[in-house]
């Protein structure tokens, strides 16, 4: 397949603000699809209770990450709230070189910096239902202070703005019928490689 060619099947990035259910949709992607890996991605921020290094991240110590962004490992890196997070080249280069398709879970920024690298990767945007909606659902996951959720709220409308240049946007009204949207975009995109 020509590494310029849109239809390639091998990289496909979900994306959208947090709290818009891109983790949980993700996740029922790959249930469907176990042919497909998941892109883990490195971060700064301290491990959740509920995370595994090396499953849902790679945690790395600051000055870790630093080296390898001074040393060109990441195909994208970006600094949200303090913490650094980003996608390393090995990865995404060990999954094409198996011939292996490849599911990003990254932010918006991340998601269109990996396609100026790879632009046969398609990218699908979730979109919360309105901003109240997301709003609540962040509060509910009681994973943040206050003022972690006020810098969240901050950055949705840069991120609903950039999610206009993605391939495809999904509304997560009702999580069952979105998840079923996007296993169709999937689908479509796979079959057409």
């Amino acid at each position: 397949m020509d590494p310029g060619s849109k239809v390639d099947g091998g990289l496909i990035v979900v994306s959208a603000p947090s709290g818009s259910g891109k983790t949980t949709i993700a996740r029922a992607i790959l249930s469907r699809f176990p042919e497909m890996e998941f892109s883990v991605s490195a971060t700064t921020r301290p491990k959740r209770s509920s995370e595994t290094d090396g499953k849902d991240y790679l945690f790395l110590g600051r000055e870790e990450f630093e080296r390898r962004i001074g040393a060109g490992e990441f195909v994208e890196w970006e600094e949200i709230y303090g913490e650094y997070y980003g996608t390393l080249k090995r990865e995404v280069d060990r999954a094409r070189a198996a011939r292996r398709r490849l599911l990003f879970d990254v932010d918006v920024k991340g998601a269109l910096s990996i396609q100026r690298c790879y632009p046969q990767a398609l990218l699908i945007f979730i979109r919360p239902p309105s901003l109240e909606i997301l709003m609540q659902r962040l509060r509910d996951r009681k994973t943040e202070a206050p003022e972690t959720l006020r810098r969240r709220m901050e950055r949705v409308p840069l991120e609903l703005e950039l999610g206009s240049q993605f391939d495809h946007q999904v509304v997560n009204d009702v999580l069952d019928r979105a998840v079923q949207e996007v296993e169709e975009i999937v689908r479509t995109y796979i079959h057409q490689s």
